[in-house]
């Protein structure tokens, strides 16, 4: 690629992690090399089990301390979510990657895990070359401006709402 371009996905529809895995699987289908960064994510899930198949494509690496949405978040919880900056970090500087990924970077600065001129630094130090997409629900409003594409997914209805738990292969 000869630019590369910051997307944002948020909102508080389904959809967000699915959009950049598809993103990343046409990547790798095109040839390009992907790194991907789950913050707060602990579980493997069955996207992880397709994207194993790609491994000489996708690297995959999670950060996360599971779900931290009912519990306030504690000094582990910070620290792995800035092991996984400093991983982004190292992957977008070592020239080995075309599009890479920080899966749920926006709920970690919503929980003050990371902060938003953490993201807004990266995406200044971005190489040119490199696709940079960050997910999640809750992004900061600075770095959804300095992004140059912003998807919201909103949420119009939801089967959850009836009573339907997450289903493997659909919602993990």
């Amino acid at each position: 690629m000869r630019k590369g371009y910051i997307q944002v996905y948020t909102g508080n529809g389904k959809g967000k992690t699915t959009a950049a895995l598809g993103l990343a699987l046409r990547a790798a289908g095109a040839g390009l090399k992907v790194f991907i960064v789950q913050f707060i994510k602990k579980r493997r899930c069955s996207e992880h089990a397709s994207l194993a198949r790609f491994r000489d494509s996708i690297t995959l690496r999670q950060f996360g301390k599971g779900c931290i949405l009912k519990r306030k978040a504690k000094p582990s919880d910070r620290k792995a979510a800035h092991t996984g900056l400093s991983e982004v970090r190292r992957a977008i500087t070592s020239g080995d990657y075309d599009l890479v990924i920080l899966d749920e970077a926006n709920v970690a600065v919503h929980l003050h895990l990371i902060t938003a001129e953490d993201l807004l630094n990266l995406m200044a130090d971005k190489p040119k070359h490199i696709e940079l997409v960050i997910t999640g629900r809750y992004a900061d409003e600075g770095v959804m401006a300095a992004a140059d594409l912003v998807t919201e997914m909103k949420e119009i209805k939801h089967y959850r709402k009836k009573g339907v738990k997450a289903r493997t292969g659909i919602e993990y």
